[in-house]
This record gives C-alpha cells, structure tokens and sequence, in this order.
C-alpha cells in the first residue's frame, strides 16, 4: 500500500519488487552495487520508500537486463553495452 508524505506518493520495497518483477534480494545488490541512488526517503521504521520516478529507473534496469539475459548474454555484458551506448550518446552531444 502506497504511503503518501507532504502529498508525495511513496512505496515501500515489497511493492516495488512486485510492481516491476524482481526479488527484494536482487533490489538490494543493486542498491549495494550503485546502479541506482539510495531513496531520499525512509517511513518511522527506516524502510526506504521509493518514488514513481525511481521505480520507472528501476523498471528500465529490470528490462535491460531481462534483454540481455534473454540474448544470451551476461548481465555484465548488457551493464557494459549501456555504458557504451551513454559514452557515445555524451560524445556525439559534445561534438
């Protein structure tokens, strides 16, 4: 159930892990790994509460790496690819 602070909606980890298809695990090791920033937010118990903005980040990881694993591929290898892409994305911006 969505907590809702200074009229901000918020979820908890149990509903971010059903609503975009991973395991509360797999959440953390990200989070332990730096492949997302840390919630700005905690409830009264120090749970961290997510943001629709910071799950739609966590939505796009999730399909990157359901990609690459689905192509055969390693999740280090899909991880890589994105960095490559957004290296070049930077270049071809800087001119």
């Amino acid at each position: 159930m969505p907590v809702i602070l200074d009229d901000r909606t918020y979820y908890r980890t149990a509903e971010v892990c059903r609503l975009v298809g991973i395991s509360r695990n797999t959440l953390f090791r990200w989070l332990r790994k730096g492949m997302f920033s840390d919630v700005e937010y905690r409830d009264w118990r120090g749970w961290r509460l997510f943001t629709l903005a910071q799950i739609e980040t966590i939505r796009i990881q999730t399909s990157q790496v359901t990609a690459t694993v689905g192509e055969g591929r390693t999740v280090d290898t899909g991880r890589q690819w994105s960095q490559d892409s957004a290296v070049t994305e930077e270049s071809s911006k800087n001119g």
